[in-house]
C-alpha cells in the first residue's frame, strides 16, 4: 500500500474516532473498523485472492478502501451496501479520494432487501452493519455463495450476544470451518473450502 494511501486511511480513522465521541445518533456515527482490524481483514482478503466481494454496512467507506485495495491485485470487485444515503455519499467521495472508485459498487437500502436482489456469486462476504439481521442474510446468500469462500464478521468478542445467531447458524454448516480472531473487537471467519473432506 503506498504511503497517500495510508495518509487517506490514517486521516478517515482520526476523523471517525473524533466524531464518533461526540455523536450519540449512531445514523451519524461512522462506527469504523478499528486499524488493526482492518489491516488483517486486507491482507486476508488480499492474500486469498478474493475477487468478488460483498460488505454490507458501507459508512463511509473507511473499511471499503481497505477492501477494494485488497481486491485490486486480481481485477476484483467490492458490492458495498448501505441503507443510509448521506453515507454512500460520503463513501463516494472517500473512495474517489483513494482512487479506487471502479473496484466498488454501492447499492442503497435495507440489507436483506438489497441481499435478496443482488446475483452474486461472492467469494467473501464482510458482515458489518446490524449483527442481529446476519443469520437472514446469510440464508439468503447461501445460493450465491461460491463454494470456495470466506465469510468475515466484526464484535465478535465485544457484541458475542448479538451475534449468537449468526454463530448458530455457522454451527448448523457443517462443511463451514469457524474461528475468532482476537484483534480489535474480535473478527469472526468463517471458510468453506468447497472441497469435500478425504
Amino acid at each position: 500500500m503506498d504511503a497517500a494511501l495510508q495518509a487517506l486511511l490514517a486521516k478517515l480513522e482520526e476523523q471517525g474516532s473524533k466524531n464518533d465521541a461526540t455523536e450519540s445518533d449512531y445514523r451519524h456515527r461512522m462506527m469504523n473498523l478499528e486499524p488493526a482490524t482492518a489491516r488483517v481483514l486486507a491482507l486476508w482478503v488480499r492474500s486469498a485472492k478474493r475477487q468478488h466481494v460483498l460488505e454490507i454496512g458501507t459508512s463511509n467507506g473507511y473499511s471499503t478502501i481497505w477492501l477494494a485495495w485488497a481486491v485490486s491485485a486480481t481485477g476484483g470487485q467490492v458490492t458495498s451496501v448501505d441503507r443510509l444515503a448521506d453515507k454512500h455519499e460520503l463513501a463516494d467521495a472517500n473512495l474517489r479520494r483513494a482512487g479506487l472508485r471502479e473496484r466498488v459498487e454501492l447499492v442503497t437500502g435495507e440489507g436483506n432487501d438489497v441481499v435478496a436482489s443482488l446475483p452474486g456469486p461472492f467469494d467473501c462476504v464482510f458482515f458489518d452493519a446490524d449483527r442481529f439481521s446476519i443469520p437472514g442474510q446469510l440464508e439468503l446468500l447461501m445460493p450465491k455463495l461460491t463454494p470456495d469462500v470466506l465469510l468475515f464478521s466484526d464484535n465478535a468478542i465485544s457484541h458475542p450476544r448479538e451475534l449468537a445467531g449468526y454463530f448458530a447458524a455457522l454451527e448448523a454448516l457443517p462443511e463451514f470451518e469457524h474461528t475468532i480472531v482476537p484483534v480489535g473487537k474480535g473478527l469472526s471467519v468463517a471458510y468453506r473450502s468447497g472441497v469435500s473432506p478425504q
